[in-house]
Protein backbone atom coordinates (compact mmCIF):
# COMPACT_ATOMS: atom_id res chain seq x y z
CA UNK A 1 0.00 0.00 0.00
CA UNK A 2 1.52 3.44 -1.18
CA UNK A 3 2.42 5.83 1.70
CA UNK A 4 0.40 9.40 1.20
CA UNK A 5 0.75 11.58 -1.32
CA UNK A 6 0.39 15.30 -1.67
CA UNK A 7 -1.02 17.18 -5.14
CA UNK A 8 -1.14 20.54 -5.89
CA UNK A 9 -3.42 23.04 -7.85
CA UNK A 10 -2.91 26.47 -8.37
CA UNK A 11 -5.78 29.24 -9.93
CA UNK A 12 -5.72 32.74 -9.46
CA UNK A 13 -8.25 35.40 -9.38
CA UNK A 14 -8.21 39.38 -9.23
CA UNK A 15 -10.08 41.07 -6.44
CA UNK A 16 -10.32 44.72 -4.91
CA UNK A 17 -10.48 45.31 -1.09
CA UNK A 18 -10.54 47.67 2.03
CA UNK A 19 -8.57 46.75 4.94
CA UNK A 20 -10.82 48.78 7.92
CA UNK A 21 -12.45 47.99 11.22
CA UNK A 22 -15.40 49.81 11.78
CA UNK A 23 -14.62 50.56 15.62
CA UNK A 24 -11.88 52.72 14.92
CA UNK A 25 -11.44 56.02 13.48
CA UNK A 26 -9.81 57.00 10.32
CA UNK A 27 -6.71 58.50 12.10
CA UNK A 28 -6.22 54.60 13.67
CA UNK A 29 -7.23 52.73 10.87
CA UNK A 30 -4.32 54.59 8.47
CA UNK A 31 -2.06 54.12 11.22
CA UNK A 32 -2.44 50.29 11.17
CA UNK A 33 -3.59 49.58 7.24
CA UNK A 34 -1.80 52.66 5.73
CA UNK A 35 -2.53 52.04 1.96
CA UNK A 36 -4.51 49.30 2.24
CA UNK A 37 -7.52 51.47 3.82
CA UNK A 38 -7.83 53.89 0.98
CA UNK A 39 -11.64 54.15 1.10
CA UNK A 40 -11.66 53.64 -3.09
CA UNK A 41 -10.43 50.28 -2.77
CA UNK A 42 -7.41 48.92 -3.92
CA UNK A 43 -6.06 45.43 -6.00
CA UNK A 44 -4.53 42.48 -5.91
CA UNK A 45 -3.41 39.01 -8.62
CA UNK A 46 -4.42 37.00 -5.96
CA UNK A 47 -2.53 32.86 -6.53
CA UNK A 48 -4.44 30.25 -4.60
CA UNK A 49 -2.31 27.20 -4.07
CA UNK A 50 -4.57 24.01 -3.22
CA UNK A 51 -2.85 21.34 -1.41
CA UNK A 52 -4.74 18.10 -0.56
CA UNK A 53 -2.75 14.69 1.12
CA UNK A 54 -4.51 11.61 0.77
CA UNK A 55 -3.50 8.03 -0.35
CA UNK A 56 -3.63 7.12 -3.96
CA UNK A 57 -6.74 5.69 -4.95
CA UNK A 58 -5.85 1.96 -6.00
CA UNK A 59 -8.19 1.32 -8.91
CA UNK A 60 -7.17 5.25 -10.36
CA UNK A 61 -4.09 6.10 -8.60
CA UNK A 62 -4.97 9.58 -8.21
CA UNK A 63 -5.55 11.20 -4.43
CA UNK A 64 -8.01 13.55 -6.30
CA UNK A 65 -8.49 13.60 -9.75
CA UNK A 66 -7.25 17.15 -10.57
CA UNK A 67 -9.23 17.92 -13.10
CA UNK A 68 -12.62 18.07 -10.93
CA UNK A 69 -10.54 19.75 -7.97
CA UNK A 70 -9.93 22.77 -10.63
CA UNK A 71 -13.74 22.66 -11.45
CA UNK A 72 -14.46 22.47 -7.90
CA UNK A 73 -12.14 25.60 -6.83
CA UNK A 74 -13.51 27.40 -10.24
CA UNK A 75 -17.01 27.03 -8.70
CA UNK A 76 -16.57 27.69 -4.99
CA UNK A 77 -14.34 30.02 -4.89
CA UNK A 78 -12.90 31.95 -8.18
CA UNK A 79 -16.59 32.70 -9.18
CA UNK A 80 -17.39 34.20 -5.80
CA UNK A 81 -13.91 36.22 -5.44
CA UNK A 82 -12.66 37.18 -9.42
CA UNK A 83 -13.41 40.37 -10.66
CA UNK A 84 -15.11 41.18 -7.63
CA UNK A 85 -14.73 43.95 -4.50
CA UNK A 86 -14.40 41.21 -1.50
CA UNK A 87 -15.30 43.94 0.74
CA UNK A 88 -18.63 45.36 -1.46
CA UNK A 89 -19.66 41.90 -3.61
CA UNK A 90 -18.92 39.04 -1.12
CA UNK A 91 -20.81 37.93 2.18
CA UNK A 92 -17.76 36.52 3.43
CA UNK A 93 -16.47 39.70 4.37
CA UNK A 94 -19.21 42.10 5.33
CA UNK A 95 -18.42 41.30 9.23
CA UNK A 96 -14.61 40.10 8.18
CA UNK A 97 -11.90 42.49 7.68
CA UNK A 98 -10.80 40.40 3.95
CA UNK A 99 -7.18 40.43 4.98
CA UNK A 100 -4.91 37.99 3.42
CA UNK A 101 -5.53 35.20 6.64
CA UNK A 102 -8.94 35.94 6.23
CA UNK A 103 -9.34 35.14 2.85
CA UNK A 104 -7.53 32.40 3.07
CA UNK A 105 -9.19 31.01 6.11
CA UNK A 106 -12.73 31.71 3.86
CA UNK A 107 -11.55 29.82 1.15
CA UNK A 108 -10.33 27.04 3.13
CA UNK A 109 -13.60 26.43 4.89
CA UNK A 110 -15.57 26.82 1.50
CA UNK A 111 -13.49 24.00 0.21
CA UNK A 112 -13.20 21.71 3.13
CA UNK A 113 -16.74 21.70 2.79
CA UNK A 114 -16.71 20.76 -0.42
CA UNK A 115 -13.79 17.91 -0.61
CA UNK A 116 -13.85 14.30 1.01
CA UNK A 117 -12.91 14.55 5.00
CA UNK A 118 -10.16 11.76 4.21
CA UNK A 119 -7.84 14.10 2.38
CA UNK A 120 -6.12 16.56 4.33
CA UNK A 121 -6.46 20.17 2.75
CA UNK A 122 -4.43 22.98 3.43
CA UNK A 123 -4.55 26.40 1.19
CA UNK A 124 -1.67 28.63 0.44
CA UNK A 125 -3.00 32.09 -0.83
CA UNK A 126 0.07 34.54 -2.40
CA UNK A 127 -1.28 38.09 -2.18
CA UNK A 128 1.95 39.58 -4.00
CA UNK A 129 4.24 37.33 -4.90
CA UNK A 130 6.15 38.69 -1.57
CA UNK A 131 4.03 38.15 0.37
CA UNK A 132 1.49 34.90 1.08
CA UNK A 133 0.02 32.74 4.03
CA UNK A 134 -1.36 29.49 4.81
CA UNK A 135 -4.10 27.50 6.08
CA UNK A 136 -4.18 26.20 8.29
CA UNK A 137 -0.76 25.79 9.82
CA UNK A 138 0.85 22.12 10.40
CA UNK A 139 4.02 20.60 12.34
CA UNK A 140 5.30 19.95 9.19
CA UNK A 141 5.57 23.92 8.07
CA UNK A 142 7.93 24.33 11.23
Amino acid sequence: MPGKVAVYRKEHFNAAHRLFNPAWNNDKNNAVFGKCNNPNFHGHNYEIIVRLVGEPDPETGYVIDLKALSDLIKENVLKKFDHKNLNLDTPYFKNRNPTAENICIVIYDILREKIDKRLDIQVRLYETERNFVEYPVTKENF
